[in-house]
């Protein structure tokens, strides 16, 4: 069967500023990628092939924010040749921990980290695929969950509605039978704020939620905030815990309490109000 008779849905997959871990979370599907992989052709996955075609395509996933000129041209050309855009994980769906550039000084960093700065091209700010072009669909995490990632897919070649889940991660934790650590053993968690989709891994397994899956649709940062003070956080670490994985987005960016959250909010301010 030659390219032009194939009539498989086309599916390209693309990597922008990241570590590859979503990508890798695709390959590690495994059993079901390959079943996956007969109902559709990959038409573009470096990760996986060297094999290239050129779009347009029926679906494309896309890992990793955006941080170069470079970058942003490229992702105006996908959104383009791409009927559906899927935006997978932290990076692409948040800024991801790269994101931590936005309140800095990034001239200033370069010229320390590198001999000849002159040679680094990138933007001010690392920021999701949203804040560029129209996405469809966000599937959250650092990486992906790999259920999600093959839910998603099957329900878009079927032609069927997304339905994901969009409770925080604190109902994943009921769910599972889950004790409160925060409660119970009084360790830090963003649970309350997080957008579930993980299954409550962390706290499964004994550790307070990370918020690697973003703020949930929802959120009290505030009342957190204040918890997490009782544990005994000063608001370095508060901080700290809001602006890892998802530090640029809305509910989480400007989380905090006296000098150090006025400073990061002030940062935050002027970066947007830059030409």
């Amino acid at each position: 069967m030659t390219e032009n008779q194939d009539q498989r849905p086309r599916i390209a997959v693309w990597k922008f500023t990241s570590c590859d871990g979503c990508q890798l979370s695709l390959l590690g599907c495994e059993d079901e990628l390959l079943a996956v992989s007969e109902a559709v052709r990959f038409a573009y996955f470096l990760e996986a092939t060297s094999s290239t075609s050129p779009g347009p395509y029926d679906v494309s996933l896309v890992e990793g924010s955006i941080s170069t000129p470079g970058e942003l041209e490229r992702i105006q050309r996908i959104r383009d040749e791409s009927k559906v855009l899927v935006a997978l994980g932290a990076c692409a769906t948040g800024g991801g921990i790269q994101a931590l550039r936005n309140f800095a000084d990034v001239r200033e960093f370069t010229s320390i980290v590198y001999a000849r700065p002159e040679y680094i091209t990138t933007l001010d700010t690392c920021t999701p695929i949203s804040d560029h072009v129209e996405v469809d669909l966000e599937l959250r995490g650092c990486p992906v969950d790999k259920g999600q990632l093959i839910q998603v897919l099957s329900d878009l070649l079927a032609g069927r509605d997304v339905a994901l889940d969009s409770g925080p991660v604190c109902l994943e934790c009921k769910r599972r039978g889950n004790s409160c650590v925060m409660v119970n053993r009084a360790l830090p968690c963003l649970g309350p704020v997080t957008h579930g989709g993980c299954g409550a891994l962390c706290p499964s397994f004994d550790r307070g939620c990370f918020g690697c899956f973003g703020p949930a649709d929802t959120t009290n940062t505030a009342a957190l905030t204040d918890r997490l003070a009782t544990l005994g956080m000063d608001e370095i670490a508060i901080e700290r815990i809001f602006h890892t994985f998802a530090a640029d987005t809305p509910a989480f960016r400007d989380v905090g309490r006296g000098t150090g959250a006025e400073s990061l909010a002030g940062t935050a301010q002027n970066r947007k109000e830059t030409p």
